[in-house]
């Protein structure tokens, strides 16, 4: 029996053609989510979108739509610009909720033929807050995911996990995830990391001074400073991080330096603010890590990697930066879910 599981993000979706254990047949990948419905205030685009992406994926595994037994779907596609939104979970909540949660979505439109197309709800924090208190006060509470439960399911069914353990997904944001000895996840923790240092390097006159310019010299392959990165560190503990930012500026007119490095430089002192969050994890129940385990691309998990092990010394740290080991986190995730919603065979 052959299922599609559909990772739906904001600009972008996957559709994979697996059987019950995981194996992929077939991958499409389209440049269409979320962010068309709301540029265009229509879920036409969307739907279109994955109605094709699902028949690249049967043709390339050398199916038919008409023959998977079920669609299978996270992300942002549940989302209120999504095709169909549901309600987050409020956590605690591990696999075992989200199969009884996951929910039958009726009139797609992104299958032929009848075929049941099911929705994993996000997780939402849960907020301690008591009723009338000033929404300012609670907003530090506050966190949801959609489509990183699944990754997350994913982390949880390998044997290499040990619990308790901070996931730690490395993209547009960074999104920290407590995940207690029991599995369930506690809270997530978002901060808009990647957004920012995209924002600095490619809209600020910093960028200037950490983009190679035409007659500088290569990075070296494997570049990694750990003095740099220490004392990036230290200065955003001393001067915050928006007086730091202006230190690669003042290192390329005022002082002899690569680019490279302060190139470096900025990631890391992004990367030290995003430590600040860390330590709302012990409020939120994650008082002990056994695991971190970081996905992303190489480079980013390794200067996190860097960071984390001088904050938990005890901690096992692990990375996942493989793009085919990214995939199937989010393939066995939810396969599993669905499994123990008796939804895919065992």
């Amino acid at each position: 029996m052959f299922y599609v599981t559909i990772d739906c993000g904001t600009t972008n979706s996957r559709a994979y053609i697996v059987d019950s254990r995981g194996k992929v047949y077939g991958k499409a990948v389209k440049q269409v989510g979320v962010r068309d419905t709301a540029v265009t205030g229509s879920k036409d685009t969307l739907r279109e979108g994955l109605h094709e992406v699902i028949e690249q994926a049967a043709r390339e595994a050398g199916t038919t739509v008409g023959e998977l037994g079920a669609v299978l779907s996270s992300g942002m596609i549940t989302s209120e610009i999504g095709l169909f939104e549901i309600p987050h979970l409020t956590a605690p909540a591990g696999i075992e909720q989200l199969a009884e949660t996951i929910t039958r979505v009726p009139d797609t439109g992104i299958v032929d033929g009848g075929i049941p197309v099911y929705f994993v709800r996000g997780i939402k924090n849960h907020m301690d807050g008591e009723a009338g208190t000033a929404p300012s006060r609670t907003a530090g509470e506050l966190d949801f995911m959609r489509g990183e439960e699944t990754q997350t399911a994913g982390i949880l069914m390998q044997s290499a996990t040990k619990l308790p353990a901070v996931i730690v997904i490395l993209s547009s944001h960074t999104k920290f995830i407590g995940v207690d000895s029991h599995g369930m996840i506690r809270s997530s923790l978002t901060t808009m990391s990647g957004q920012v240092y995209d924002a600095v390097r490619n809209h600020t006159f910093i960028g200037k001074s950490v983009i190679r310019g035409e007659n500088d010299e290569e990075k070296p392959k494997d570049y990694f400073n750990r003095e740099v990165i220490d004392d990036a560190v230290e200065w955003v503990e001393k001067a915050g991080l928006l007086r730091s930012l202006m230190f690669p500026r003042f290192m390329d007119v005022l002082l002899k330096t690569r680019w490279y490095e302060r190139g470096l430089f900025l990631e890391a002192m992004i990367a030290a603010d995003d430590m600040q969050s860390v330590g709302q994890l012990k409020s939120q129940g994650i008082r002990e890590v056994s695991d971190i385990i970081l996905v992303g691309k190489e480079e980013r998990c390794r200067l996190y990697e860097y960071i984390l092990q001088k904050k938990f010394p005890a901690s096992c740290i692990r990375s996942i930066s493989d793009e085919k080991e990214i995939d199937e986190l989010s393939i066995q995730g939810i396969l599993a879910i669905a499994r123990r919603a008796g939804i895919v065979d065992e």
